[in-house]
């Protein structure tokens, strides 16, 4: 006896039921995580300047939010963190165009790159300070230093993957070099181009924070140094789980403009 072929109806229970599932995924998976980090706070025998509970977390949160520093502090690494991916995305995405169409533009520059991204970031963040002060814009360059690399590399690999067929179709439509920009370079190579972005989204919060425990008056990555120095570890979880937060929030927004500007690969 054949099996019958699922039903347009079918198929939509399964796609809704699928949703549903994944839409529920993430709130199972953290509060299984806070389980099981109360269980080991209570339980684990850990003092609590070494593990604090999940209430105590949260008491320290509140009392950050109602004196007003959380919101200063997270206020002042995401002007950073967006500065710097910002920063990052434009010199990457203009300079791997031209290294993607120039052979010789990228034999002369290629070592200098290379050599700037085999430095560790936490090598360089003091002299990046030195130089442009311990305000914003050093957190700006130590965040767009860190998105650099992959953003490059992405665009460079977008661009050079247009087939070459496309290229004479362009030119047989007597297409100018504007128009196969804009209407063949971008669109073929926009998936890669926003893979590399949403890298960058999330080492853009690496390298704001390098930077404010480098040397800083303000920011997450002070507040860090502050809850470290004193031992007040609820401090510096706050200060972690707003970082991830803010890094799970510019990925999201990444993965929405990736959605929105590649619908046209489900038509």
């Amino acid at each position: 006896m054949e099996a019958q072929a699922p039903t347009p109806k079918s198929r939509l229970r399964q796609g809704s039921r699928l949703k549903a599932f994944s839409f529920w995924i993430f709130p199972f998976a953290v509060l299984i995580g806070l389980v099981i980090w109360a269980g080991v706070s209570r339980w684990g025998g850990l003092p609590a300047f070494i593990l604090p509970s999940p209430v105590a977390v949260a008491g320290r949160f509140l009392s950050a939010i109602q004196d007003g520093s959380l919101f200063r502090h997270a206020s002042a690494t995401l002007v950073e963190v967006i500065g710097g991916l910002a920063l990052g995305f434009s010199v990457a995405t203009i300079l791997g165009y031209g290294l993607a169409k120039s052979s010789t533009l990228e034999r002369l520059l290629s070592p200098y790159i290379v050599a700037s991204q085999s430095i560790p970031i936490v090598a360089i963040a003091p002299l990046l300070v030195i130089w442009f002060g311990p305000g914003r814009l050093s957190k700006v360059m130590i965040s767009a230093l860190i998105v650099f690399f992959p953003i490059l590399v992405n665009t460079i690999v977008g661009v050079r993957s247009v087939p070459n067929d496309l290229y004479d179709l362009m030119r047989s439509l007597r297409a100018n070099r504007w128009q196969i920009f804009r209407r063949l370079e971008i669109p073929a190579a926009m998936p890669v181009l926003l893979g590399g972005l949403k890298i960058g989204a999330t080492l853009s919060v690496i390298g704001a924070v390098v930077g404010e425990v480098v040397g800083a008056d303000e920011g997450l990555g002070l507040l860090i140094n502050i809850g470290r120095g004193v031992y007040d570890t609820t401090l510096v979880y706050v200060a972690v789980f707003t970082l991830i937060f803010m890094a799970l929030a510019i990925y999201g927004s990444v993965s929405l403009l990736e959605r929105r500007l590649l619908a046209w690969q489900d038509q």
